[in-house]
């Protein structure tokens, strides 16, 4: 079942590099239902908050009508920075499930860990590497080619050949 809604945050994270947006997506799930989804549109919007997690959680609270997302799991293809792990425990996440560990930015277990520190009034239960190897390829692959200068429109045509 993680793969299953793993899968869909990819499918987010494609969404926001067709766009030239960094591949980051999320899926807020409950009872089997998806909440709410987002990919990043920081570049977009021109919002240093448009990151996946913090679009879907609003969208699962709208759909919610509820700030509390208790009994509700995220999945994010890679592993959330301080502000997301910070928003997640606000909103009482149950379960984040994410893919690839964030080695320079990760506040899960990389570099930090919000959602599961003991001084927190919320803590979050935590599943990693689930479709690892497809979202981290999906992340190298956007970061290599921003380093080369290749953007959204000429990678489209490369997959594309």
């Amino acid at each position: 079942m993680h793969e299953e809604f793993m899968a869909e945050a990819l499918n987010e994270a494609y969404e926001a590099l067709a766009i030239g947006e960094v591949p980051v997506g999320a899926v807020v799930v409950k009872d089997g239902r998806v909440l709410g989804r987002g990919h990043n549109l920081r570049e977009t919007v021109n919002d240093p908050t448009a990151h996946a997690e913090i679009i879907a959680v609003r969208a699962a609270s709208d759909e919610l009508n509820a700030w509390r997302l208790e009994g509700c799991d995220i999945y994010v293809t890679v592993e959330p920075c301080a502000m997301c792990a910070g928003a997640l425990v606000l909103a009482r996440i149950r379960t984040l499930v994410f893919g690839a560990r964030d080695p320079k930015a990760g506040a899960c277990g990389s570099i930090m860990n919000i959602v599961q520190d003991e001084r927190l009034n919320h803590r979050i239960e935590i599943v990693e590497g689930i479709l690892r190897d497809e979202c981290q390829s999906l992340l190298q692959g956007f970061f290599r080619d921003l380093r080369r200068g290749v953007g959204a429109v000429e990678r489209a045509r490369l997959e594309s050949e």
